[in-house]
């Protein structure tokens, strides 16, 4: 059964222009790459335009599903209760873009730092509200269905003690009617 779609993150154009720069500014940093700056922008260029299309992130009634990838196109998909942290997060040079940095941590997480990390949502803050809020929902809603599968099982509990009780009363008064006979 799939899940309704809640959310729909959009991605920040300017996450391309982010990209270019961090990989020229990587490249300066190398003697070999000072002089491939120039192809380092374009390729960068064209190859962040691919990877920004393959993006996609989905927030769904209980899990939430991110995508990415060209050439290995990774799926990873989250359960919502087991989502412990959704940092949101801002480097220097994205603030000069207006970019932020969405993390996601989940319960028995392995490695150090986040399992998913998504740059250039467009409303970050709003996404990750819509997150934190649809988990609680969801958090409620088990709550609600756990107490209501309990308050049955009480009832029967309850009903079977009062069966013993009465069993327990007709086994003594047979018990005394025995022994009111052998007198």
């Amino acid at each position: 059964m799939e899940d309704k779609c809640i959310k729909q993150a959009t991605f920040n154009p300017k996450v391309r222009s982010y990209w270019t720069v961090v990989w020229v500014l990587v490249s300066t940093v190398t003697i070999v790459g000072i002089v491939l700056t120039p192809l380092v922008a374009i390729l960068a260029w064209i190859v962040s335009k691919k990877i920004l299309g393959a993006m996609s992130a989905r927030l769904l009634e209980r899990k939430l599903v991110v995508k990415r990838g060209i050439i290995f196109v990774v799926e990873k998909s989250i359960p919502l209760e087991k989502i412990t942290d959704v940092a949101l997060s801002q480097g220097p040079v994205m603030r000069f873009f207006g970019l932020y940095r969405l993390s996601f941590e989940t319960a028995g997480q392995s490695a150090d730092g986040a399992l998913v990390s998504l740059i250039g949502v467009n409303d970050a803050e709003a996404f990750r509200e819509a997150i934190l809020k649809q988990k609680d929902h969801l958090s409620a809603r088990q709550t609600a269905t756990t107490e209501k599968a309990e308050a049955p099982i009480s009832d029967i509990a309850g009903n079977e003690i009062a069966s013993l009780t009465q069993s327990v009363k007709n086994i003594e008064k047979m018990l005394t009617d025995i022994l009111a006979n052998k007198e």
